[in-house]
């Protein structure tokens, strides 16, 4: 069964920075696309940023373009969000998924980890 823990969530002031972990199990990590997600109190999930199989390709949300940056190590089933110059408006619990296949924007998200939650203080 895939599982997927995040980590390295936690209590920031505004203008700091956090790097997310995801590690995976369960199936061949580089065989497939990870992506970050996020979702703040009475808010649906948003879409945060993407990475295809081998880290060639990322995608992030234009929210966060230029703060947030999302990588991969697939020699340790991990991948990672960087997150910079982070504002108030970035809390929210910080969800890792896994998506069906190894190209990012072509295969759906298909398993998801539990999140971290991330809250910016002003």
């Amino acid at each position: 069964q895939v599982q997927l823990l995040e980590s390295g969530g936690g209590l920031m002031q505004a203008g700091g920075s956090l790097r997310l972990s995801c590690v995976a199990s369960g199936r061949t990590f580089s065989s497939h696309a990870m992506g970050w997600f996020r979702q703040a109190p009475g808010t649906k999930r948003e879409y945060v940023a993407g990475i295809n199989w081998n880290g060639a390709y990322t995608h992030v949300a234009d929210s966060v373009k230029g703060r947030f940056f999302i990588s991969r190590d697939n020699a340790k089933n991990t991948v990672y969000l960087q997150m910079n110059s982070l504002k108030p408006e970035d809390t929210a619990i910080y969800i890792c998924a896994s998506a069906s296949g190894p190209q990012l924007g072509e295969y759906e998200y298909d398993y998801w980890g539990q999140g971290t939650q991330v809250t910016v203080s002003s």
